[in-house]
């Protein structure tokens, strides 16, 4: 019978479609045998059903006229080979996918063969076959529609008491294969974002809304094994670990996505269960507790996972009240912590501020002076002296920021910017986190008149209206009534500075002066907290106190000796360079619109130089790397002292491009007239001094060796002789002047070693993670000539030229930079004149 299926006839014919269908029809078993033309049969029919959707509808008319569906049912239950099961299911994968004719989708979901497929008990241990039947699942929820979904469920007096497709998909929504996962999950969406009521209370209700609870139990146990990847990656570096860690991260942040869409579907009550159980689940008892103590029984998360959570669920799941709550934990002191054990934060004792603000309220000078009552709560509150040592997840975030390490304060940076770019949060809470930004702080008070609650001049002028307070505090009060009535087992106190938003504003920023104070954070966290301190201080500089005032302008002075040092060092000649490349980034980075950073960046392995294990101590491309560190941080300390004396940041930077060369200089006898040295180029051999190198084993070269510098660029010279012009030579290698280091040999006093570094800097910016955190293995070597004189005193005389040439480019170079650093020329005079002389005795 089945033979004749292989005989000639047009593949794609209504014909081809009858004969196909009369012989599937005839098929009583499903063997070894005949199994080939049953799959063979499936699949054609699936194509000719295809072809006919798009170009005649008698197709799908005789596929209705022999009932075909219910020969795929009965082909089924003949059938005991998972390969005939596996066809099937493709077969209605395909048909269902392609068709485009509603009349035909309907006709496929009208009867109960496709609820029969659906809950068909396949052997689901064979992973092949459960792939076709989640694609089939899938196939079926993207033809939903309010019309379509009515025709597979069964309902009892209007409501739905059965969803074969939904009750069937969720048994798999959490397998351990991630596509399997991925495909349920759309299906769910599809079937959510129909907007049927009846199927949506179906969903919400028990038992199917157990599916909700399983969930968050799903992404509370994906976050606590992020959380081992994240400690492991602390013990040891290694690109495999920091790959776990991104998957870990991207599996995360694709769950939390996934609960956002099933909130955004609007189905009743449903945001409001899975934000208690985030709540209940993940947050209180996970996240904020491993931001208060290090207890004796240890959280099962840390610090840094938690601050990139709290980052994550804020960003992503748009919820309102979800939000408002955490800043309200954020806000509230745990109610009992036994007397006996000690808390801390970071595991350092919670008494970082104190001196500093005692210094601070005995400045009576001050415009924003406090009350009496608001000096002794703010000096309370930084001093953290709380009976039975209790205090606030805020305080641990101000902690991290002004004691913690460099992950810590990245960390708590970031949650404190997401904080403050949440748009579900009240801006009141945002107050009374102390981050809500001065230009929003104005525009309340602009508008609190206009609405009759106050006067404008006690409302513009006042230090602190009364109405204010009371409407955070009647905020922070309905938040902490959720917390002590809905959620059972969360005890706080209400917070008693939470009155008063000004004292945390005042603690904000006494926490970011601190931050720019510290030598131990790199270069672009310092920016981050930059970036935070504009969005909080956009327009002037009035919360600084003097000192305030006095610790970023020692912060600034000592960034400026830091890049004075460098103006004597290994770069030095690309120095400017460097700075103003650095000036326009920090600008454009805290003047940003948002954190410029990914949270998950802080769960990598902090970047570690291949140059600080692999070079020596005298590589050149380390301290280019210290140099750039250290103009990042100077250009922000630089930013900031400018905002602190309230003046407006320059787009570049105060320095002097063109700064002339001494005309008796040995550049000006060479007969240089550009600050620009090229191989070939013509030069006057006035002082050069011979000399033989080799750059390859057993090929010695003469030259004639000359140290040149013009302005901010500097140059070693080998050049030879032209034989047709006595006194002038060929330049034929050109090597940076700036950090070669030289030296005369210990043993061969007639030889002079010179480090050759690049002539371009290497690091346009230094990241603080490579390669998605893999950690660079190989580093870059430094280049090496040894040049051998004819005589010892020839060879001293090359030394004092190079040391004198660097010495000048070095003047040139501190020139330029004397506006920006505010340096006293008149040292530098002195040291130019003296240049002066030592080129006129050469």
């Amino acid at each position: 019978m089945w033979f004749s299926f292989w005989r000639s006839r047009d593949r794609l014919s209504l014909d081809e479609l009858r004969f196909i269908v009369d012989q599937l029809i005839k098929v009583q078993v499903v063997n070894e045998v005949n199994k080939e033309f049953v799959i063979e049969a499936l699949r054609s029919i699936a194509e000719l059903i295809t072809y006919g959707d798009q170009h005649d509808a008698a197709y799908f008319e005789f596929f209705m006229e022999k009932q075909v569906m219910g020969e795929f049912v009965r082909i089924l239950r003949i059938c005991k080979c998972l390969i005939v099961s596996r066809q099937l299911l493709q077969t209605m994968s395909i048909m269902i996918q392609n068709l485009k004719n509603d009349h035909s989708i309907y006709y496929m979901f009208c009867n109960e063969h496709v609820n029969y497929l659906i809950a068909y008990p396949f052997d689901f241990r064979n992973e092949e076959l459960l792939s076709y039947y989640i694609s089939f699942l899938r196939a079926i929820s993207g033809k939903l529609n309010k019309d379509t979904i009515s025709l597979l469920v069964k309902t009892e007096i209007d409501e739905v008491a059965d969803f074969p497709l939904y009750v069937e998909a969720i048994r798999f929504a959490f397998h351990e294969e991630s596509m399997i996962r991925t495909a349920v999950r759309a299906l769910t969406l599809n079937i959510y974002h129909v907007g049927d009521d009846t199927v949506n209370r179906f969903v919400s209700r028990a038992p199917h809304s157990d599916y909700f609870l399983h969930l968050i139990e799903f992404f509370r146990d994906r976050c606590i094994h992020l959380n081992s990847i994240v400690s492991n990656a602390k013990k040891s570096q290694s690109a495999e670990l920091s790959s776990s860690i991104l998957s870990a991260v991207d599996e995360i942040e694709d769950n939390l996505y996934y609960i956002s869409d099933v909130v955004s579907a609007g189905i009743p009550d449903l945001g409001r269960f899975i934000m208690d159980n985030v709540l209940r689940l993940l947050i209180f008892p996970l996240v904020l507790p491993s931001l208060r103590t290090e207890a004796v029984n240890e959280p099962s998360l840390g610090a840094v996972t938690s601050l990139y959570l709290l980052c994550c669920i804020l960003r992503i799941v748009k919820i309102k009240d979800l939000a408002n709550i955490v800043v309200a934990a954020l806000l509230c002191y745990p109610e009992i912590i036994p007397e006996s054990s000690e808390a801390k934060i970071n595991g350092n004792l919670l008494n970082h501020a104190s001196s500093d603000v005692a210094s601070q309220n005995k400045d009576v000078n001050n415009q924003n002076s406090m009350s009496d009552t608001e000096n002794h709560i703010l000096h309370s509150a930084l001093n953290h002296k709380y009976c039975g040592m209790r205090f606030a997840p805020r305080e641990a975030l101000l902690s991290f920021v002004v004691s913690g390490d460099e992950v810590q304060v990245s960390g708590s940076l970031n949650v404190l910017a997401t904080l403050l770019q949440t748009k579900e949060l009240d801006e009141s809470m945002v107050d009374a986190l102390g981050i809500l930004p001065q230009r929003k702080q104005h525009k309340k008070k602009l508008l609190q008149p206009l609405v009759g609650e106050d006067s404008a001049e006690e409302q513009l002028f006042s230090s602190e209206g009364n109405k204010v307070k009371d409407r955070i505090s009647g905020e922070l009060d309905i938040y902490m009534q959720k917390l002590k009535q809905e959620y059972v087992g969360i005890s706080c106190v209400h917070p008693e500075v939470g009155v008063s938003p000004r004292v945390h504003r005042f603690q904000v920023l006494d926490s970011l002066v601190s931050l720019f104070c510290r030598s131990n954070i790199s270069a672009e966290t310092l920016w981050h907290g930059g970036w935070l301190l504009r969005q909080l201080l956009p327009y002037s500089k009035a919360e600084f106190n003097s000192h305030h005032l006095t610790l970023l302008t020692d912060s600034f002075h000592h960034s400026t000796a830091r890049v004075l040092e460098e103006a004597r060092g290994t770069w030095f000649d690309l120095l400017l360079a460097v700075i103003c490349d650095q000036w326009r980034k920090c600008k454009r980075a805290i003047e940003a619109s948002s954190l410029r950073k990914d949270p998950k960046c802080i769960l990598l392995p902090p970047f570690k130089s291949a140059y600080d294990e692999h070079a020596s101590s005298e590589s050149s491309f380390a301290a280019g790397e210290r140099m750039c560190e250290a103009v990042k941080v100077f250009a922000l300390l630089h930013h900031l002292h400018i905002f602190s004396l309230g003046k407006v940041l320059p787009d570049q930077p105060p320095v002097f491009f063109d700064v002339d060369t001494p005309e008796k200089s040995r550049a000006r006898n060479a007969g240089l007239n550009l600050p620009e040295l090229k191989p070939n180029a013509e030069i006057n051999l006035v002082g050069a001094i011979p000399c033989r190198i080799a750059f390859e084993r057993g090929k010695e070269r003469h030259f004639y060796f000359l140290a040149l510098s013009m302005s901010s660029c500097g140059w070693l010279v080998l050049a030879e002789e032209l034989p047709v012009k006595p006194g002038r030579g060929l330049v034929r290698v050109v090597a940076p002047l700036a950090g070669c280091n030289p030296r005369v040999d210990d043993r061969h006093l007639r030889w002079l070693h010179l480090r050759i570094r690049p002539s371009s800097f290497p690091f346009t910016d230094t990241a603080m993670y490579a390669g998605h955190g893999k950690v660079k293995s190989k580093a870059m070597v430094d280049g090496r000539w040894t040049l051998a004189f004819q005589d010892e005193e020839s060879c001293k005389n090359a030394m004092s030229m190079v040391v004198q040439e660097m010495e000048l480019q070095s003047c040139m170079v501190e020139k330029s930079l004397e506006p920006l650093l505010e340096l006293d020329s008149s040292p530098d005079e002195s040291r130019l004149s003296s240049h002066e002389e030592d080129d006129n005795t050469v």
